[in-house]
């Protein structure tokens, strides 16, 4: 049997763990490849890691085909809906999945548009198109949310660690190391000090998230507080303007304490980059 691979289809979802390739061979050296390979033509296009296991062990397997296929985004959009229909798979993924899936669908709108305008998507169409309409891009953040099973708040987060973080730092959360929330507080620091908080480990970097959010969070709460004892300043008599005076230098003493932990963490964090 003439069994192509794909490399942009192969690695187009995230690996398995070691630990999920080991389960995943002990289990099909025990019982035997279950579940028949997927392949679009010769082309594999679902179950990478049983195909190599039973090539490495001289396993029989199956196969079945997917003709419904027009193009290789097609398949794409199949492999991230058949992904996302398991279990195992973690929050960080869905959302990443998502938001590919959104891509995908986005351009094709896009280019059915341009060829809707040039009046030229009736000549070029193909004659085996499917019967089912073209799935409707997502086109807010609440409908890529819904596509993940997630949060719309999660879907917010993942974005920003797919714009900002570090190579290393989106390992980490992929793995587990680090949650959603804490890798996209992290996210925000320039990329060397977020290498740095990965190779200094899963303490290092819940404390450098922790940080971050409570030096964001201080500023704010000056502000509001200054603002809402403005206000009472007004209506305050002359007596108590001085005491609201020295509240507002306390603030802002404790807004410069926090600046100065958060210039000692980033040394240490320069001293483990170092020692690595």
């Amino acid at each position: 049997m003439n069994i192509s691979i794909n490399d942009e289809l192969r690695t187009y979802v995230d690996p398995l763990t070691p630990n999920e390739y080991a389960a995943l061979e002990r289990s099909i050296l025990a019982e035997g490849c279950r579940d028949a390979l997927v392949l679009w033509g010769d082309v594999l296009i679902d179950g990478h890691n049983r195909y190599a296991i039973c090539r490495k062990h001289g396993i029989e397997f199956k196969t079945v085909q997917n003709d419904r296929f027009t193009s290789i985004e097609d398949v794409m959009l199949w492999m991230i809906d058949n992904q996302l229909a398991r279990r195992s798979v973690t929050d960080f993924q869905r959302g990443m999945l998502a938001l590919r899936k959104k891509a995908i669908l986005t351009d094709r709108a896009k280019a059915q548009e341009e060829a809707a305008t040039k009046e030229v998507a009736a000549e070029n169409a193909p004659a085996n198109l499917p019967a089912d309409p073209p799935p409707l891009p997502l086109g807010t953040r609440e409908d890529v949310a819904k596509a993940a099973g997630i949060s719309s708040n999660a879907i917010s987060r993942i974005e920003k660690i797919q714009k900002t973080a570090a190579p290393e730092l989106v390992e980490a959360v992929r793995l587990g190391t680090i949650s959603i929330n804490a890798a996209a507080a992290v996210a925000s620091l320039p990329p060397e000090k977020q290498v740095a908080a990965v190779i200094a480990g899963k303490e290092e970097l819940k404390q450098l998230a922790k940080q971050v959010r409570e030096s964001r969070a201080a500023p704010k709460a000056a502000r509001v507080e200054t603002r809402t004892e403005a206000r009472s300043e007004a209506a305050a008599p002359p007596s108590e303007t001085a005491a609201l005076a020295a509240r507002i230098d306390e603030l802002n003493a404790e807004n410069a304490a926090l600046k100065a932990r958060i210039a000692e963490l980033e040394a240490a964090l320069r001293q483990a980059e170092r020692a690595a």
